[in-house]
């Protein structure tokens, strides 16, 4: 197909296709030429379109095949066809030979009408080039999948010639860790983890070698294990770009490094510790985007909806969202103070460390070397005529106080506690000093929640549910029961889940909620009367995703045993 004698491009193709208006095309030109991406990646970074549409757009408008490359295993001599530079410069890769003509090769392309790319390929490898259509995402999996672990092994043999000798990095030798081969390594680490869904990457020094894991779905992996030599040289490389002290090898540490990967910025939070053989690296990537999402994609299901829609509503009081570190406690916060942020009102956070930054909202970093505690930012805030305050963690009675005395002089009050259930929650305010009262005067709602990871649609297998397992998700034993369990695929990676859903457990306060937490009855009456006025808890609402076949019973045995 000649794209070039067509003079396409790719805007007015998508114009064409009903997939964009001409006013927003207009305007992602605009943009185009500001910040120098391109139009494809301008428009998905507005939010105008997606990945998918854009290659279902162009498969359909050009008449060629979209693909998955996922689903596919491309043969070796087919990888090694074209230097990986060359892939990544035009986020493509050849995947097969045409069945029809040997000397014609297939190219997954995101972008199809770039001819220059083709009359590339074609030169570099002498075949006639046949391109199809798959999303920027699935052609950056697939270089990696094919060619990552090759870059990396490739710069750690490029680093151990030029050192020649295993020695350890001197802290002053800066030519050392700034070296091309560790800068390298390091950076495709964090890429092929963002890639991968990862939220943090570990890099544990053993005694023998250096095993790297990333956390995907909320489970670790081992993704890979290097010569301990390195270690040195990978960690004073983290430090540098952390903004931490590369002498130190004795005190824990924290730092922060911003990195883009496929044009999409990620604040990485890093925390170092030094462990018997060596200091153990932990980074917690997170898109900058990621935390501000529309509350239709939380998860919450219509009912819950209601009740967080009801609960933020209020003008005046606290919320409180509860759960382990890592259940999205931060992303539904952020998306609640979205969701708020209006013109009219004043919204002012206190937070360790400041995750996301909101247009709009004034937001607070906790500095204790500066004496800038919870404590002492709140009691500053109230100064500053505040309608709606954020406190990133109730960690204490003083802060717990504060707040409290805030929501009920007319402020509304978000924050986050460590604790198991919604019910638990309110002993957590008592054992920390707060009066029984006050709390029932002042909490408005608790919503409690846990990430559960999803079935991969494409492997998951249908079991008949036993009947110990009807009875923990509280359904007839008489019924025959349908539940899926994993099994595993190239889609997600044989691990049989792909993505995680969140579960919710939101007590709502009513007046008879209220008197109970007043009279100080407990966390189990106060939870049974939750129950009996409609909440549902953490084991129901997981249950239904057993039942709908979204997750398997293990994960929801996993998030709620004890409720």
């Amino acid at each position: 197909m000649d794209f070039n004698r067509k003079k396409v491009r790719l805007g007015d193709l998508l114009v064409e296709a009903g997939s964009i208006t001409q006013e927003q095309l207009v305007n992602a030109l605009e943009k185009q030429k500001k910040n120098g991406m391109k139009l494809g990646v301008t428009l998905v970074d507005e939010g105008v379109i997606t990945e998918d549409d854009i290659a279902e757009a162009l498969g359909r408008q050009l008449g060629i095949e979209i693909v998955d490359l996922q689903n596919i295993n491309v043969d070796k001599a087919v990888t090694q066809l074209v230097p990986v530079n060359i892939l990544k410069k035009y986020t493509m890769i050849p995947f097969a030979f045409s069945e029809k003509n040997k000397n014609v090769l297939r190219v997954a392309m995101e972008n199809p009408l770039d001819t220059y790319a083709q009359e590339d390929i074609s030169i570099i490898t002498n075949y006639q080039v046949e391109p199809v259509v798959a999303t920027t995402r699935s052609i950056m999996l697939a270089i990696d999948k094919y060619h990552g672990q090759n870059e990396m092994k490739t710069a750690l043999s490029q680093y151990a010639k030029e050192k020649r000798l295993e020695v350890e990095v001197d802290e002053h030798e800066q030519e050392d860790i700034n070296s091309s081969p560790i800068v390298k390594l390091v950076k495709e680490m964090i890429d092929l983890a963002v890639r991968q869904r990862a939220s943090d990457i570990h890099i544990e020094p053993m005694e023998e070698y250096i095993r790297v894991r990333y956390r995907i779905d909320g489970v670790l992996q081992k993704k890979a294990t290097y010569n301990v030599s390195v270690l040195p040289a990978i960690i004073a490389r983290i430090k540098i770009i952390g903004g931490m002290d590369i002498s130190e090898k004795r005190k824990p540490q924290d730092g922060r490094i911003t990195q883009v990967v496929d044009h999409v910025e990620y604040d990485i939070r890093v925390s170092i510790l030094p462990t018997v053989f060596g200091e153990k690296v932990v980074m917690r990537l997170t898109a900058k985007m990621a935390l501000t999402r529309e509350k239709s994609q939380l998860g919450l299901k219509p009912y819950e909806l209601e009740q967080f829609d009801y609960i933020i509503s209020n003008p005046h009081g606290i919320l409180l969202v509860t759960g382990p570190t890592g259940s999205g406690k931060s992303t539904t916060l952020y998306t609640a103070l979205s969701e708020l942020n209006t013109n009219d009102v004043n919204i002012i956070t206190v937070e360790d460390p400041v995750e996301a930054n909101i247009d709009g909202i004034n937001q607070v970093q906790v500095n204790p070397k500066a004496e800038l505690t919870f404590a002492s930012a709140l009691r500053s805030i109230l100064r500053q005529d505040p309608d709606i305050i954020m406190i990133g963690e109730i960690r204490d009675g003083e802060t717990a106080s504060i707040a409290v005395q805030a929501s009920i002089t007319g402020h509304l009050v978000v924050s986050t506690l460590h604790t198991n259930s919604a019910a638990s929650s309110i002993t957590r305010l008592e054992d920390m000093g707060v009066e029984s009262y006050l709390i029932a005067d002042s909490v408005i709602g608790v919503i409690a929640q846990r990430l559960v990871r999803r079935l991969c649609p494409m492997c998951k297998k249908p079991r008949q549910a036993t009947a110990d397992e009807k009875n923990f998700m509280g359904v007839d034993e008489s019924k025959d029961i349908t539940i899926y369990e994993p099994c595993g695929c190239s889609k997600c990676d044989n691990a049989g889940y792909k993505g995680r859903i969140g579960v919710y457990e939101i007590m709502k306060m009513t007046p008879a909620l209220k008197k109970i937490i007043s009279s100080r009855q407990g966390a189990d009456v106060l939870k049974e009367k939750a129950i009996e006025e409609g909440m549902r808890t953490l084991r129901m609402s997981g249950s239904e995703y057993v039942l709908e076949g979204i997750t398997s019973y293990s994960e929801v045995v996993r998030i709620s045993f004890d409720s």
